[in-house]
């Protein structure tokens, strides 16, 4: 199963070329789940939304929908806070993003590894180098290990050529999202990379 979206969804920018000119921000999530079946929740990083904002987010998405969710790790005692009201999407709860940004400390990740409901899907995200040989079940912009790939695409612009090869390096299951810019150019490029894995879900 591929799983690709974009890096958010609440764009007024993205009008009219991907939502049409006369679309409500408040309607913008229903149409872009859609076309799409994930998305990177990033409000996270800066603020934990209430368990009623994110089953609000879950109703307007369809079945099988899946919400990629930014865990910062600052204060480790919010962590079980964070689980808590996340799981509050239910069955659209993808990964978690668990983005570190301290330089390399074991007994952190021991922590992490040993309290997270090994049921949840947890993709590293290491922000400093020193973490470069940690051993972890799922890191981010992993295209080999793990028992899924987590993939993020910062760089644009990508060609036709550099999503066909992005294609084949994909292995199931993947979730893909591409930066938000300005411009929709994210979801132009999800679309595009759908085109060139068959067996993408979405």
């Amino acid at each position: 199963m591929f799983h690709v979206g974009t890096s958010g969804w609440s764009y007024p920018s993205w009008r009219p070329a991907f939502y049409p000119s006369d679309t409500d921000p408040k309607d913008f999530l229903s149409f872009y789940s859609a076309r799409f079946d994930t998305v990177e929740l990033n409000t996270t990083g800066y603020r934990l939304p209430a368990e009623e904002q994110f089953a609000r987010w879950a109703e307007q998405t369809p079945p099988g929908f899946r919400f990629a969710v930014k865990l910062p790790v600052t204060r480790l005692e919010r962590v079980g806070t964070f689980v808590e009201r996340v799981r509050a999407l239910g069955d659209r709860l993808g990964p978690l993003r668990v983005t570190i940004q301290s330089g390399r400390d074991d007994g952190l990740l021991a922590f992490l590894l040993g309290s997270l409901d090994p049921e949840l899907e947890i993709a590293f995200d290491f922000r400093h180098p020193s973490w470069l040989d940690a051993d972890v079940p799922v890191r981010v912009n992993d295209f080999e290990a793990g028992p899924f790939r987590y993939i993020r695409l910062r760089e644009p612009p990508y060609s036709e050529d550099d999503l066909r090869r992005l294609a084949a390096r994909l292995r199931p299951p993947a979730y893909v999202f591409f930066r938000h810019e300005d411009a929709p150019t994210a979801p132009a490029y999800a679309e595009r990379l759908r085109a060139f894995v068959p067996a993408s879900s979405g």
